[in-house]
């Protein structure tokens, strides 16, 4: 009995073994939602800057890339009367993309319309045809899914507006490459709009498949005349790409960053209504605990 009375008078002080008190949950539950709210908050307001950020950069990308579409179409027009008799099966697929991420899906566009390509063409497309990638993104996507595909890839490539150097640049290592090829396809993302993009893809000629074609057989050209347009061609298209990829890297972003504020409210009112019920709740507590003391006395 005595031991009884001894063991009831030791549960009926939890303080005197440490124990927490009955609304110590309460607590710290509301620490845990206050903690939460504060991170949140702070994401919400990362995301609004890089939103603003990507506004400013986007505007100046349009101009850009208005001005390098004109390189598109001096291309356009040079290929649709240089049409090639034959239809290469071994191409080189060039996938242009950034080393930048926070932008949505617009890098796995680019890959899954490589990827498809080869599924949809393997009847008149060799498998072992080479792939060159321009973003670090979509290496690392078609490092999965094409491994044994890619012969070159480039990096640290339009972290500003890109520059015709950079593609005049790019053009020269792959001329200058052992990869062999018979025409160049161009995987990149097309500006619809401010708020859309599309995968896109445009083929450039060879220097081989120029001589040959029938508008470059009717005149006399030098061999270096059609060396040095293949070369400038290829860097025209590719500066084309560029310019109007980042332009929808930046508005991908742009419209990422939003989402993911409007998203940060909603979570900030919904943690915000958590809190102001879990405090009402916890005051109600102490305010019956009170009011139950005085009364027993």
């Amino acid at each position: 009995m005595l031991a009884r009375r001894t063991l009831a008078r030791v549960g009926s002080q939890p303080s005197a073994l440490g124990a927490a008190p009955t609304n110590a949950r309460n607590m710290a539950t509301l620490r845990e939602i206050e903690m939460r709210l504060k991170s949140v908050k702070n994401i919400e307001k990362i995301t609004k800057s890089m939103k603003m950020i990507a506004s400013t950069k986007l505007a100046k990308a349009q101009r850009a890339m208005q001005q390098g579409k004109q390189y598109g179409l001096a291309n356009s027009e040079v290929f649709q009367h240089t049409l090639a008799e034959s239809e290469s099966k071994r191409k080189l697929f060039i996938a242009i993309s950034s080393d930048k991420g926070l932008c949505g899906g617009i890098h796995s566009s680019v890959s899954k319309m490589t990827r498809r390509t080869f599924i949809e063409q393997k009847e008149t497309l060799e498998q072992d045809s080479p792939i060159m990638v321009i973003g670090d993104k979509v290496k690392a996507q078609l490092s999965r899914a094409l491994p044994q595909n890619i012969a070159l890839t480039f990096n640290q490539i339009g972290r500003d507006i890109p520059t015709f150097a950079d593609a005049a640049g790019v053009a020269d290592l792959i001329l200058k490459s052992d990869v062999k090829y018979d025409s160049i396809v161009i995987v990149y993302n097309k500006f619809v709009s401010a708020i859309s993009y599309e995968p896109a893809m445009v083929e450039v000629l060879t220097e081989n498949a120029l001589k040959e074609s029938p508008g470059f057989k009717a005149y006399e050209m030098e061999d270096d005349v059609t060396k040095d347009l293949a070369e400038f061609s290829l860097a025209n298209a590719i500066y084309a790409a560029l310019v109007e990829g980042h332009a929808c890297e930046q508005s991908a972003r742009r419209n990422a960053m939003d989402n993911a504020s409007k998203n940060a409210g909603d979570m900030i009112n919904s943690l915000q209504l958590k809190y102001n019920r879990g405090r009402q709740a916890a005051i109600t507590n102490e305010l019956v605990d009170i009011i139950t003391g005085a009364s027993a006395l």
